[in-house]
């Protein structure tokens, strides 16, 4: 499926890391099984254009449960249990913007809005957190987030937990807001995501650049 972003990602096609990063995964799905399936891998860029980027939400790798990694992060299908760092987002939400949360995890009306949930790496091996780190797609993702940071408009990346905040030195644009605060995991969420406002928080922060605020609310099923 081609997209805008094809154009300002090709030259990551012809890395050696590529070659080795599709091998690699290949191998994978051969031998075990992978999240998510092959059509959802790139989710994320092709639910939101580059041209419609207005916040990034960056995770780290997919769930590792069956049928719940669909290629955008901390979402899962509909008809899937709601994964507790979801849950405490939707805690959040809910008392930042008086949404009440869904009955479902299904973030896609987030992504068709602007809001590009990128996972840093993008696939997973069942039953197994973090198996597909370190093979390459981090490269990849760092340039994405270098891309959304060469934008002239602003953008709000919502930096979650140390492993995303490590990510802040590509974003260099002073036309950029980055809102920073504790993963909502159950681990870390009462260190300070819970009442961090990071929804309401973007919004200010984009209709004072003139862009449009979100509407969070998602729909129920």
């Amino acid at each position: 499926m081609l997209t805008d972003w094809n154009p300002l990602l090709r030259q990551q096609f012809s890395e050696p890391y590529w070659a080795e990063l599709q091998g690699f995964i290949q191998h994978e799905r051969q031998v075990a099984e992978v999240y998510p399936p092959e059509t959802d891998v790139y989710a994320a860029l092709h639910l939101t254009s580059f041209a419609d980027v207005k916040v990034l939400i960056l995770g780290q790798d997919p769930y590792h449960g069956h049928g719940q990694a669909h290629g955008l992060c901390f979402s899962v299908r509909h008809g899937v249990p709601i994964p507790p760092s979801l849950q405490n987002i939707y805690k959040e939400m809910h008392s930042d913007l008086g949404v009440v949360p869904p009955d479902h995890g299904n973030l896609e009306e987030w992504a068709r809005q602007g809001v590009l949930l990128l996972n840093t790496v993008l696939t997973v091996r069942a039953r197994n957190a973090g198996s597909h780190r370190n093979h390459g797609w981090e490269s990849f993702t760092d340039e994405i987030i270098r891309v959304v940071n060469q934008k002239k408009e602003r953008v709000v990346f919502l930096l979650w937990g140390a492993f995303a905040q490590k990510k802040k030195i590509l974003i260099d644009g002073p036309q950029h807001f980055i809102i920073e605060s504790p993963h909502p995991s159950p681990l870390s969420a009462h260190r300070g995501f819970l009442g961090s406002k990071p929804f309401s928080r973007a919004n200010a922060a984009l209709e004072e650049a003139g862009r449009g605020a979100i509407d969070w609310t998602l729909s129920h099923s």
